[in-house]
């Protein structure tokens, strides 16, 4: 067990807890099952945007959920209360959370339970990858509810052609099924999921905070490139570290089979 270092009580909907590894837990809170209203999407663009607010320790971040559910989908009562006129700045309030968890300074694990459904399943989507319990139920009840979205975020852990099939639908599958269908998902034990994301995230939390920071801003943008043009950026990142402390501690603590000793300081000048 880590040692607790902070705890951030400042939001209204996120509860988050900082370790002494630099992992940083993050969890809805919004009864009864965490469905997602306009206050909540600010909250969540709002700290995964500016994670070093929490400390600059940070170096990964496991995002689960309090209750029987990690997200059951969007708060239904906005929806009806949606018109042409007041959608625009709404839906960009969603598209706002979900791009400040993709796009956040650290990796980003998602912890699964319950219900991952519409919103749910876009924030899952939005994780750099993610570990759920296998009773966990993933779905996008778009079209059952009159609106639209979430499709591409699904397809970044599912192949496309069991996409249309759960947009079509509107049928969840339990994580079980959606990792034997293809899925890209951890499937932990039962009851398992945020101990086993934690497990992942030590792991991470090991490296160089700067290597981890630098590899995160590169997955990002290599993500949608082609292989020719993805691969010569990445050797452009391996050049800029190859003269970094952090770098030759990697290689030497490797050679010397031993624990490695990175700076603690994230060196910003190795961000292109």
């Amino acid at each position: 067990m880590t040692e607790t270092l902070t705890a951030m009580p400042s939001f209204k909907y996120l509860r988050t807890e900082l370790d002494s590894s630099g992992i940083l837990t993050v969890m809805l809170d919004r009864n009864p099952a965490n469905a997602v209203d306009r206050d909540m999407y600010i909250e969540i663009a709002e700290l995964f945007n500016h994670v070093d607010r929490i400390g600059e320790g940070v170096q990964v971040i496991v995002f689960g959920g309090i209750g029987k559910h990690f997200c059951a989908g969007n708060d239904l009562e906005e929806f009806a209360n949606m018109t042409p006129e007041n959608g625009t700045e709404r839906m960009w309030r969603v598209r706002e959370a979900f791009y400040a968890i993709s796009g956040c300074a650290v990796p980003v694990i998602g912890a699964i339970h319950g219900a991952a459904l519409g919103t749910g399943l876009a924030l899952s989507g939005s994780c750099d990858f993610v570990v759920a319990d296998p009773d966990a139920s993933f779905g996008l009840p778009e079209l059952t509810v009159g609106v639209m979205g979430g499709a591409r975020h699904l397809a970044r852990i599912a192949p496309f052609p069991l996409v249309r099939r759960m947009y079509f639908t509107g049928m969840p599958m339990s994580a079980r099924d959606l990792a034997a269908a293809g899925g890209c998902i951890i499937l932990s034990e039962p009851g398992k999921h945020v101990e086993e994301a934690k497990k992942l995230a030590a792991r991470v939390a090991a490296y160089s905070p700067t290597a981890v920071r630098v590899s995160k801003r590169i997955l990002d943008r290599i993500e949608n490139m082609d292989l020719e043009t993805g691969y010569a950026f990445e050797q452009a990142a391996t050049v800029r570290m190859s003269g970094h402390p952090d770098s030759k501690e990697a290689l030497a603590a490797f050679r010397e089979k031993r624990p490695p000793r990175y700076r603690p300081e994230i060196d910003r000048t190795m961000f292109d």
